[in-house]
């Protein structure tokens, strides 16, 4: 594959169902990358820009990916991208560096620690000193064995168990445990609740975003492990290429364009020269502009442009409209905001 290609992983499953995953297909063409194939599950082409290539494939495995420099960039979860940096570290003594450049700030979902509902301990401090008295294994099921045993690992340091429990074994559920003491994990492909209520493991790690299965199990949660939400994430050693950085940097910014775009409007109006103070004030007063205000000199009217973010609960976009109104203000128009740029710098990267 040519190098100069900036290679692009796209994840499938819901972040790809156009239904689903906070719109991404929308997102991409939005901020001038149309893909083709990708709404329909692939092989997924940017169908306008021929330098960028797509990579379907799962979230899950993309840290691996990046890892090894099969992939440039990658759209995925936190979660995911963790899960695999922990799995390299514990199972493979192999550290990577994984750099995430840009939120997406869609996709928010909490991972959580479980246990039923009965059991009379109220954090995970009070269950594995539990656990540790009366057990040799501590057994844990979850679809993220590395992010739940570096949990459980951190909590047994806490209480100082960890030595005793160190040792540790991630496998399939129900299959023959490799250790006889120390902290076995299940990987399970779903589910997790029907097999922490059904005492299939001690305690359960599971991935939710309202919390409504976790309840209806019987269930509680004694612990947030971690918060998680869809974003750009690089291998740093792409800085060290300058051309694929230049692509790189040019995908962030267009998507960035666009997230930064998200719940703003362009209000255009026009004002006559001789009310343009009062119109000035009211903007400075609520902070309706940066530096100063966009305006275009006529000779007896000015024309101003001011961005708003809609989703503003003091200052509402319609009690903006009729306080430019109520001074004078004419010609008031919207106008959706599709993407916002203010700079290069802006990105940091």
């Amino acid at each position: 594959m040519d190098e100069q290609i900036l290679k692009i992983g796209l994840p499938a499953g819901s972040l790809a169902d156009p239904k689903r995953g906070g719109s991404l297909i929308s997102l991409l063409e939005i901020a001038g990358f149309k893909t083709h194939g990708y709404e329909s599950g692939g092989p997924s082409r940017f169908s306008t820009i021929n330098y960028l290539f797509g990579w379907d494939g799962r979230p899950q495995e993309f840290g691996s990916q990046l890892g090894i420099n099969e992939l440039d960039v990658a759209i995925a979860g936190d979660d995911w991208i963790y899960e695999r940096k922990l799995e390299l570290q514990l199972e493979y003594n192999k550290n990577i560096k994984l750099e995430k450049i840009l939120s997406l700030r869609r996709g928010f979902v909490e991972i959580v620690g479980i246990v039923n509902n009965d059991n009379e301990h109220k954090t995970i401090l009070d269950i594995l000193r539990m656990l540790c008295k009366e057990r040799q294994l501590i057994s844990v099921v979850s679809e993220m064995p590395y992010i739940a045993l570096n949990w459980i690992y951190e909590n047994l340091k806490k209480i100082g168990e960890y030595d005793k429990f160190k040792n540790f074994s991630v496998q399939k559920y129900k299959t023959p445990g490799k250790i006889k003491q120390g902290v076995i994990v299940y990987e399970t492909w779903g589910k997790t609740e029907a097999k922490v209520k059904n005492m299939g493991a001690d305690i359960g790690v599971e991935i939710t975003q309202t919390g409504s299965a976790i309840r209806n199990y019987g269930l509680k949660v004694i612990d947030t492990v971690m918060k998680s939400e869809t974003g750009i994430w690089i291998n740093p050693q792409i800085r060290s290429d300058n051309k694929k950085y230049d692509l790189l940097k040019m995908f962030v910014l267009n998507m960035y364009g666009v997230v930064n775009a998200e719940n703003k409007v362009m209000i255009l109006f026009n004002v006559s020269n001789e009310n343009v103070h009062q119109i000035e004030k009211y903007l400075r007063d609520n902070n309706l502009f940066a530096d100063e205000p966009t305006v275009n000199v006529g000779k007896t009217f000015t024309e101003f442009s001011i961005q708003v973010d809609i989703t503003d609960p003091d200052i509402p976009l319609a009690k903006i409209r009729y306080e430019l109104a109520k001074r004078k203000a004419v010609n008031i128009n919207t106008i959706p905001v599709d993407s916002s740029i203010q700079n290069l710098e802006i990105l940091g990267i």
